[in-house]
């Protein structure tokens, strides 16, 4: 046997021993670029379940029990003042800007309407945290339905979006009661969604720990004709109210408007500007008038 040939036999005691040539091939493999990978994971989030967040659970026994005890521990007390109603000229979205924590005032100037798309608007009550986040992933989720199919979304399904959202999250922690106003192809639309998955459809919603207080201007003061300038009036007014008598609400009210051009915010107003153009202070007696009753008080007097 030559001793050039590729597979090389020795012969020893009687015995044969094979030994093949192993090949690489990996540089006919093509290459991998840094942009092909992130290409690929963004494809792959995109075409994955957008309900499915990597929330990790607390690691106990119990999650019911331990939740419980939670909330007993915290005490969340929620309040705002948040109104939405349609009329003949669209929709108006009306919020105060108050937050609190438990009995302390946190904040006066958060911005409780979320801008979901030129055409559509939420609102928040409820939990901070838990309304922006999940608005602000319908947002997403409404984009993706416009990219997908070519058309705006309706206000209907944005709210069923959200009310499936939510729905999937129900009885692990959210407080959520917020509005889904906007216009679509049928006209203005308004629904109201909850953290239990609840979706009301209506004309007139008020939520909120003073939404009692609102509901009582906006139930005297509600027209289907009203004028744009009108419809802003009642809806600033009744906020206005609410933040009088409820202590978790106030700051500034926000009022909006949603016609088929989408919707502009009409004016942004302190409560305590707005409680002396409702309520102007008694006017003080002129000096020169208060001098000339003077006397006559005096002389009551002395009769006396």
């Amino acid at each position: 046997v030559g001793h050039s040939h590729a597979l090389c036999r020795r012969r020893s005691t009687g015995t044969v021993t094979s030994r093949a040539m192993k090949l690489d091939f990996s540089v006919l493999d093509a290459p991998v670029r840094a942009s092909d990978v992130l290409e690929a994971e963004c494809t792959r989030e995109i075409n994955s379940d957008i309900h499915a967040q990597n929330f990790v659970l607390p690691q106990v026994d119990n999650y019911d029990e331990f939740q419980r005890e939670v909330v007993d521990y915290v005490k969340p007390n929620h309040g705002t003042t948040t109104l939405g109603f349609i009329f003949e000229g669209g929709v108006i979205i009306a919020v105060d800007s108050r937050a609190s924590q438990g009995p302390y005032i946190s904040s006066q100037t958060v911005k409780k309407v979320i801008e979901i798309n030129p055409y559509l608007l939420g609102t928040m009550a409820g939990g901070a945290a838990d309304c922006q986040f999940w608005q602000r992933n319908l947002g997403i989720q409404c984009r993706l339905h416009e990219l997908t199919n070519g058309k705006r979304i309706s206000v209907s399904g944005a709210s069923k979006l959200l009310s499936n959202t939510l729905y999937g999250y129900r009885g692990q922690g959210l407080s959520m009661g917020t509005m889904v106003a906007g216009w679509d192809l049928n006209g203005p639309g308004l629904y109201y969604v909850d953290s239990d998955g609840s979706r009301l459809k209506g004309k007139r919603f008020s939520v909120g720990s003073g939404s009692l207080f609102a509901y009582g201007i906006l139930d005297q003061g509600y027209k289907w004709d009203l004028s744009v300038d009108e419809a802003c009036e009642l809806g600033k007014r009744a906020i206005y109210h609410a933040t009088f008598r409820d202590a978790y609400s106030g700051g500034t009210i926000s009022v909006y408007h949603v016609n088929e051009k989408g919707w502009t915010k009409m004016s942004g107003t302190d409560v305590g500007e707005l409680h002396y153009d409702y309520y102007p202070a008694d006017p003080k007696p002129e000096p020169a008038a208060a001098a000339a009753a003077a006397p006559d008080a005096g002389a009551t007097a002395m009769e006396t």
